[in-house]
């Protein structure tokens, strides 16, 4: 079972910015900007091609979705797209607000933010989806 596997199921807690039957979206505790929000599958799955056409189709559509409120919620020009899936066997979409090709570069030093800086940063990609529906 895979750290995301755990966080699905609830046996490791995250900072949840979205959900649906099938997808969920939550911070990246490790960031590379403020605001940077891992989208994945619930069903576990290692690599995101290996994803039936549905699964697939259904995860690019809630990403752009969480970009969006992320978009709306974190100064930024764009919301960048990744999909690395070297780190964790399970599927999953980085969505990185950004304002420099370089602030997609995933050999720089990760960001570190408090609890309480997460949980704000949370609330403000929230409010904005609510806006979205």
């Amino acid at each position: 079972m895979t750290i995301f596997s755990k966080i699905v199921s609830g046996e490791i807690p995250a900072y949840v910015v979205a959900e649906t039957i099938d997808f969920l979206a939550f911070l990246d505790i490790n960031p590379l900007a403020e605001g940077h929000v891992l989208v994945i599958p619930k069903k576990e799955i290692d690599y995101i091609f290996d994803l039936d056409d549905e699964l697939y189709t259904g995860l690019q559509i809630f990403a752009k979705i969480i970009a969006g409120g992320i978009k709306k919620a974190i100064p930024c020009i764009k919301v960048g797209v990744a999909v690395i899936g070297l780190e964790v066997p399970h599927a999953h979409i980085h969505l990185i607000p950004m304002n420099h090709v370089s602030d997609l570069n995933f050999s720089r030093p990760k960001l570190t933010f408090t609890p309480e800086q997460l949980e704000a940063t949370m609330e403000k990609i929230r409010e904005a989806l609510k806006i979205e529906e």
